[in-house]
């Protein structure tokens, strides 16, 4: 059986900073973030850091030892420690927007989603009304989805 979800730093910071932190629950109820993810968050943004020790389904995990293929690939220590514990408990979804990081994911079977997928996820499930505005919010913020990505996925749930 895996295990909970491992959840990189962009979906919790963005999730975070426009207030949609328990959407992530749409794909779990609770979610490992592994240290380097938090060291991450910490050295960001201290409020995003706040609503993340306050959520007692997030818990802080120690970072995995970190596989020299892994490494090759040259990503964040981040998404390296999330893809390291998912690549290490068969099955564990990784939770992270980084493109290189989702090509490592799919090159060695590891199920991936990324924020975008979360927001598609709770709208469906119910948990939200609209993505539309949720999806705005997260590029107001910060967050780069293309017009034309952004279009694509909301279609898909109806708007």
């Amino acid at each position: 059986m895996a295990e909970a979800p491992a959840v990189d730093a962009s979906p919790l910071i963005y999730l975070a900073r426009t207030g949609n932190l328990p959407i992530l629950k749409a794909l779990a109820p609770v979610f490992l973030i592994p240290e380097p993810v938090r060291d991450e968050i910490r050295a960001k943004d201290d409020a995003v850091l706040r609503d993340v020790q306050a959520a007692p389904w997030l818990s802080v995990v120690p970072s995995p030892s970190i596989p020299e293929t892994l490494l090759a690939w040259d990503l964040g220590k981040g998404e390296a420690s999330v893809l390291a514990w998912a690549l290490s408990r068969p099955g564990t979804i990784a939770v992270l927007d980084d493109q290189r990081g989702r090509s490592y994911a799919q090159w060695h079977g590891i199920p991936f989603i990324g924020t975008l997928g979360i927001i598609l996820r709770a709208k469906r499930q119910g948990m939200i009304p609209l993505a539309r505005p949720i999806v705005r919010d997260l590029i107001a913020r910060g967050m780069y989805l293309s017009k034309a990505v952004a279009d694509k996925a909301l279609a898909l749930v109806g708007e």
